[in-house]
């Protein structure tokens, strides 16, 4: 079980504004409401699709998703990147692993807002365990949502730090402090199980 006061006094000492949520539906209208007039790309993510996140910001925003047929290129345009992170640290670091590094940039430099909106199964008590998350839960399941053939695919157990050419996991971003470039990181914290 998370510790979320501990979650959230140690993600704002480090510069990241955080808002809880009790359910996905909750963090969507807080978005929509604090989003809106703008440009907004949305990293690749389950988290975001399980919100039904890009008809809802859609309405009134211009969204860019690689997902919805937007180019990787067009997203690092936009005012606002929503992602989600691979694992969440307690003790306040943000770790993301991608294949292609457009998720990892976007949340590192570009944008004046970034949000990352985290399930509470995301979530691990340091930044071993979240690291650990990260590359033997997440990177597995979504190798095998993408039908690669790699060993963490086929077994769907951990990672095998393979040399595959199918291989999604490339790069690995920490954040141990919000970025200097972004005005405002922002961590919706939402008290379910979301994504991978």
């Amino acid at each position: 079980m998370a510790d979320f006061e501990k979650l959230t006094k140690n993600l704002e000492q480090r510069g990241f504004q955080v808002s809880r949520f009790a359910t996905a539906r909750e963090a969507a209208a807080y978005l929509d409401s604090q989003i809106s007039g703008t440009t907004v790309a949305f990293g690749g993510s389950m988290t975001l699709k399980e919100l039904d996140l890009y008809p809802i910001l859609s309405r009134h925003n211009r969204v860019i998703w690689h997902w919805e047929g937007g180019t990787l290129e067009e997203a690092m345009g936009t005012e606002v990147y929503i992602t989600s992170a691979n694992g969440l640290a307690e003790t306040g670091e943000i770790i993301n692993i991608d294949g292609t590094g457009n998720r990892v940039a976007a949340t590192i430099y570009g944008h004046k807002r970034v949000y990352f909106v985290v399930g509470s199964n995301k979530i691990a008590p340091d930044y071993d365990a979240a690291l650990w998350r990260a590359r033997n839960i997440a990177s597995p399941k979504n190798a095998q949502r993408l039908g690669k053939k790699t060993p963490c695919a086929v077994n769907g157990d951990r990672c095998y730090d393979c040399q595959s050419p199918e291989r999604i996991c490339r790069a690995l971003s920490v954040l141990w402090e919000k970025p200097g470039g972004a005005e405002r990181v922002e961590v919706v914290l939402v008290d379910e199980s979301l994504g991978y």
